[in-house]
């Protein structure tokens, strides 16, 4: 591979993230409210995706669960792709398309967060689990990409949708990390106010 060739890589990850700051904004902030909102009232966010974006579901998990930048008591956060005995169980008796909306119906409550991960917007478990959100009276906050596929048509007024104005995978999920680093620092903020390395 060229050096030209990786620096196009970076280039393009830099020029897709300078587009979307400012298009992402509202929706980021919006969803930042609407989860500090829901952990201050006791209530938990649930998190899924599939490939890379179940690494990404893990990893914001674990930056509530554990910490962002600052030390601060462990915040409610599930991330559903984890537990392989519930994965395989349910995929084996039902369907891979419930391994999601299975846990939703068991873990999720009224005022709970789903926050749902596809980078087409048109995985068939991540639906599921949407519906499976809205039957159980949460909110969604959905990370796409694209045009938003089948997930964005699901949405409700209430709801949230992040779309990356991007139609390439990895510039899309490049996109969706920071804009989980995005939530983890507005919750952090929220809670603790004023900037992290005061």
């Amino acid at each position: 591979m060229t050096n030209q060739r990786i620096l196009s890589h970076f280039h393009e990850s830099a020029e897709t993230k300078i587009q979307s700051a400012t298009v992402l904004a509202p929706a980021l902030a919006q969803a930042i409210d609407l989860m500090f909102a829901a952990l201050s009232n006791g209530n938990k966010i649930l998190v899924c995706g599939n490939g890379g974006s179940a690494a990404d579901a893990q990893h914001f998990a674990a930056e509530l669960v554990g910490r962002f930048e600052r030390e601060r008591f462990p915040l409610p956060a599930l991330a559903l792709t984890t537990d392989t005995s519930i994965l395989t169980a349910v995929a084996n008796d039902y369907s891979y398309r419930e391994i999601f909306s299975k846990q939703v119906q068991a873990f999720g409550q009224a005022g709970d967060i789903l926050l749902a991960l596809s980078t087409s917007g048109n995985s068939a478990n991540v639906i599921q689990a949407i519906q499976a959100a809205h039957d159980r009276e949460m909110i969604v906050v959905a990370l796409t990409g694209r045009d938003g596929g089948g997930m964005a048509s699901l949405l409700l007024p209430e709801d949230v949708e992040i779309r990356v104005p991007s139609t390439v995978t990895a510039r899309i999920q490049e996109v969706h990390l920071t804009c989980i680093h995005c939530i983890c620092d507005g919750i952090d903020v929220a809670l603790f106010g004023g900037d992290v390395n005061e």
